[in-house]
């Protein structure tokens, strides 16, 4: 499932810790943000369905689409909790005050009961649509799909944004095989960022295109059916040509059957014309599926130009202590060699003394 479609808006948006039910225990609640995060409620237009999203940072904590058995149930007075079939989990969601819990059940009620009216209408129009001789004369086939966009409401927040902004710290010029060592991680992390860009993009296309080919076979089934119709119409409309005592209520019923033959084509138009842009984003995400694997073959040439810098750096930084320990070692040397000096040049002095005053007292 994609996170956020191109028809879908946000229709309503409050701020909650969110979790989840801890699948081994079925009893235990997990968090799933550090923090309080965006919940916001989202309708899709070209679905017609209504979905619950929120985003901690990149990653959907919450993806969970509306349906009529959904239920929002209150557990305590800033709680409440909700089962989602589909994604075979509960989802916790804990308010700070009670105002914004009882709201974000209140909309939850609204939008589950326009969900159910949506199902029941397209249940209606696709009953319609595939028995277009039951259509009254003045009457006009109309597309399942055909949307109705709720009201926009208002997005509030109880939560302040912190302020993440990294601080800079004052370091030492490095070296030159330092440098290179730091450049590499950060073109590796410019690199991973891309990456995650690009499978972020890619999951999206992916579940729209299994979503489109999903829509793609009931689309075709459809065309099926009224081609088969068209073509039982066209027959009947010849046969009615073929009679020779044509009725004013026979030439009517032909006006009418060549409406809806005319409204069946242009249907199938409007198909194959959604077929195209099917193909058309097929086309885009093998695209993007080949930027993800030419970002992720740099990814892993930088990695490991990184790996050969950090061997040089480790043989410089051993070669560096080995030369600190032979100057330490000669600097030893040198300091044992002056104290011997030292020792005998006072031997040379008392000797000098020593023969002085003989020479001296020998005069």
């Amino acid at each position: 499932m994609s996170t956020i479609t191109m028809g879908e808006q946000p229709i309503y948006s409050t701020r909650a810790h969110v979790f989840q039910i801890d699948p081994n225990t079925k009893k235990n609640w997990l968090p799933t943000s550090k923090h309080a995060v965006t919940v916001s409620y989202f309708y899709d237009s070209t679905r017609n369905v209504y979905r619950i999203i929120s985003l901690d940072g990149t990653k959907a904590i919450i993806n969970s689409t509306i349906s009529p058995n959904m239920t929002f149930t209150k557990t305590s007075q800033k709680f409440g909790q909700w089962a989602d079939s589909r994604a075979n989990t509960v989802y916790g969601l804990g308010f700070s005050t009670e105002h914004h819990l009882a709201k974000f059940a209140e909309k939850f009620a609204e939008y589950k009961e326009a969900a159910r009216l949506a199902k029941e209408k397209s249940q209606e129009k696709m009953d319609m649509a595939t028995s277009p001789s039951q259509e009254s004369p003045g009457g006009e086939l109309s597309s399942p799909l055909t949307p109705v966009t709720p009201p926009m409401e208002s997005i509030n927040g109880t939560d302040d944004i912190c302020d993440t902004t990294p601080n800079s710290d004052t370091r030492p010029e490095p070296s030159q095989n330092a440098l290179a060592f730091a450049h590499s991680p950060a073109m590796t992390k410019h690199w991973e960022a891309e990456l995650e860009a690009l499978k972020g993009n890619n999951a999206k296309l992916t579940a729209a295109l299994l979503e489109s080919t999903a829509n793609v076979k009931q689309w075709k089934q459809q065309l099926a059916a009224y081609q088969e119709e068209a073509e039982r119409l066209h027959k009947r409309v010849t046969e009615l040509e073929c009679q020779s005592n044509q009725t004013p209520a026979i030439k009517s019923q032909k006006t009418e059957l060549n409406q809806t033959i005319e409204e069946l084509e242009n249907a199938l138009r409007d198909r194959e014309d959604e077929m195209e842009k099917l193909k058309e984003e097929l086309e885009n995400m093998n695209d993007l599926m080949e930027q993800k694997d030419t970002l992720t073959q740099k990814l892993e040439e930088t990695e490991l130009r990184g790996r050969v810098l950090e061997e040089q750096l480790a043989g410089a930084e051993q070669r560096l202590e080995e030369n600190q320990e032979e100057q330490e070692n000669f600097r030893k040397s040198l300091r044992t060699l002056l104290e011997l000096l030292d020792g005998k040049i006072f031997e040379l002095t008392e000797l000098r003394d020593t023969l002085a005053r003989l020479i001296e007292e020998a005069s």
